[in-house]
């Protein structure tokens, strides 16, 4: 019997048991692992195809040899099927489907419509306050031009309402010209929401119309002699003329539209998504799908589209670069999903090709610098291999840091590098828990390489896996204590390499110890730029995590530590003050002043500060 015959028979015993339904089947292995997710309008119909098909393609081959389960879900129709499929896809990855990497929300623009001086931010997650909704953008850096230019123009703030309400003077931002001070009554409340719902025309892409309106203010601004406002007036106009000129505004008038490109070479794929909102573009994001090399382009793009939607806001427009065989199915469950006419269409001729070749361009150009980035890491992982004479191939690197201050707040990091790159969703931070270790790194390491691996090894809740090497930032000292944690837990066979800087703790004059030997590049070594590369990043994550960790007990430590201080008088300070040290300089009358402060609670928290 072949080994896919092993699937097969298993199909077999469960056909007479499925009933002729829509819904999701899941392969699974031994080992209850889910190997693959499908959908199916008619259930045995579909799975019958795997069992009478002769001539599979290796990939399924390999999948019928490994399954020993199947499990179904029905569903009321065939749409339902689908966004259960992208869903269950996106949640258990499953080694033989086409997955999407994806865990990321994108950022929005929010002007809250309730308050009485409205703020300009940036907003992700979901969309349950009172105001103005502008997005998706594609990334943060295209949400921050967007206020930025806002600011510029309509100067509005962007100060969050504790900082708004303790302002006693105007920041930094009303002497640049980006905020007109509503904070300190610079500008009254009229002249302030027009400014508002001027924006919230800008960002809907009536910029033509507001210039005409600014225009007219100016005007009328000079006639009555009032040469001030005119002239901020004027300076508006001159920004928005600039912001006009350079503005991602698109030639096929694109109100609400993503186009969605794919571009594969050697085995790998790249899909550009662009989104086109208000008549603008509002950036592109690079999406590298996981999938058999030998799959075709129109399959992996027909599962991008799906798992991208699974969990996003969906445009009434998306614009594909080649036809996707499920494109009436996709169209009617996005439909149903977000209770609103959905239409997906082909870029094939006049401005939809224009912008589909741009899509499809830049697919190409993020692909070829992924796959020469991926080949120059090969190349690096090579030289380590080769440079401190290791066994095993290098595909993945883990590197440690630890980062306190006298002992305090103390937290340990790991960052993760494969061929691809940084992989942030395998970083991790360890806060340091036994007694002792606190001020001592050599213990440090041995805490966080003992919780790391020990969860591993006995495989809970399918920890992260090993990696190939291990780095630790440290000298002789602390890479004997990461090889002997190391070795305690049995695993020998992972390499172990440290880095110092040398007595001036200049960069370039680094030593690496392994195996009882001490090691150097030459300055100019690729080798050892990459190196200090991702020693410098997993510095940088220790210093952040001990930072967040640092001023979260900061705040903890002087209102939380306070008898009668609960969350809703801290809050009530916080609101007052600002801040926790601001409350600790302020004196007994203006804390007895806040909301819902008693004499009695004032002065517990005034002596808690002065005794």
């Amino acid at each position: 019997m072949r080994n896919s015959e092993i699937g097969k028979e298993v199909i077999k015993k469960q056909l007479p048991l499925i009933p002729k339904l829509p819904g999701v089947y899941k392969m699974l292995s031994m080992d209850e692992e889910i190997l693959y997710v499908g959908k199916a309008k008619n259930l045995p119909n579909r799975l019958k195809s795997y069992v009478s098909e002769k001539n599979h393609i290796i990939r399924t081959e390999r999948m019928l040899s490994q399954t020993k389960k199947i499990e179904i879900t029905t569903t009321s129709n065939e749409s339902e099927a689908l966004l259960l499929e992208a869903n269950l896809i996106k949640k258990h990855k499953p080694k033989f489907n086409i997955l999407l990497r994806d865990d990321k929300s994108f950022p929005f623009i929010y002007i809250s419509s309730k308050s009485k001086w409205p703020q300009i931010t940036k907003h992700r997650g979901k969309k349950n306050r009172d105001g103005f909704f502008f997005g998706p953008f594609a990334s943060a850096g295209s949400a921050n031009w967007t206020i930025k230019m806002i600011q510029k123009i309509f100067q509005l703030r962007v100060c969050n309402d504790v900082v708004f309400k303790n302002r006693k003077r105007p920041c930094i931002l009303y002497q640049i010209k980006r905020c007109s001070g509503p904070c300190v009554g610079f500008v009254n409340e009229d002249d302030y929401k027009n400014s508002v719902n001027d924006a919230i025309e800008f960002v809907s892409g009536k910029s033509r119309k507001i210039q005409k309106s600014l225009s007219d203010q100016m005007e009328s601004a000079s006639e009555e002699l009032d040469f001030e406002k005119a002239a901020i007036l004027r300076d508006r106009i001159k920004s928005l003329n600039i912001i006009q000129s350079s503005q991602r505004i698109n030639e096929t008038n694109l109100i609400e539209a993503d186009v969605i490109a794919a571009y594969k070479e050697s085995g790998k794929t790249c899909v550009q998504v662009f989104f086109y909102r208000s008549k603008q573009n509002w950036g592109n994001q690079s999406y590298f799908p996981k999938h058999d090399p030998d799959e075709k382009l129109s399959n992996i793009l027909n599962s991008f589209v799906i798992q991208f939607y699974e969990n996003k806001n969906v445009p009434k427009n998306i614009i594909l670069s080649e036809n996707i065989v499920e494109k009436e199915l996709i169209e009617k469950a996005l439909t149903q999903k977000e209770n609103k006419q959905i239409n997906i269409s082909i870029g094939k001729r006049g401005s939809k090709l224009k912008v589909i070749n741009q899509a499809i361009k830049n697919a190409k150009d993020n692909l070829n610098r992924k796959l020469y980035e991926s080949q120059n890491n090969k190349d690096l992982f090579d030289e380590i291999s080769k440079k401190f004479n290791l066994d095993n191939n290098i595909k993945l690197i883990e590197v440690y840091d630890n980062s306190h201050i006298q002992g305090t707040n103390s937290v340990g990091a790991l960052v993760a590098y494969g061929e691809e790159g940084f992989i942030k969703k395998r970083y991790r931070k360890f806060n340091i828990k036994v007694e002792g270790n606190e001020q001592n790194d050599y213990g440090m390491i041995k805490e966080v390489l003992s919780r790391r691996f020990k969860r591993a090894i006995q495989e809970k809740d399918n920890y992260l896996s090993f990696p190939d090497l291990v780095v630790i930032d440290g000298g002789k000292g602390q890479y004997s204590s990461a090889r002997d944690t190391m070795n305690e837990l049995g695993l020998h066979d992972i390499p172990v390499l440290a880095i110092a800087k040398g007595k001036q703790r200049n960069s370039g004059n680094e030593t690496f110890f392994h195996n009882g030997k001490d090691y150097k590049f030459e300055k100019n070594d690729p080798t050892l730029f990459f190196l200090q590369r991702i020693r410098d990043e997993v510095h940088r994550f220790a210093v952040s995590a001990h930072r967040a960790k640092r001023k979260k007990g900061i705040s903890k430590s002087l209102l939380d530590q306070i008898d009668g201080v609960g969350g809703i008088r801290k809050r009530a300070l916080l609101n007052h003050f600002g801040s926790a040290r601001a409350v600790e300089s302020a004196s007994l009358d203006e804390i007895k002043s806040v909301d819902g402060i008693e004499e009695k609670v004032a002065k517990k928290i005034y002596n808690y500060f002065h005794e």
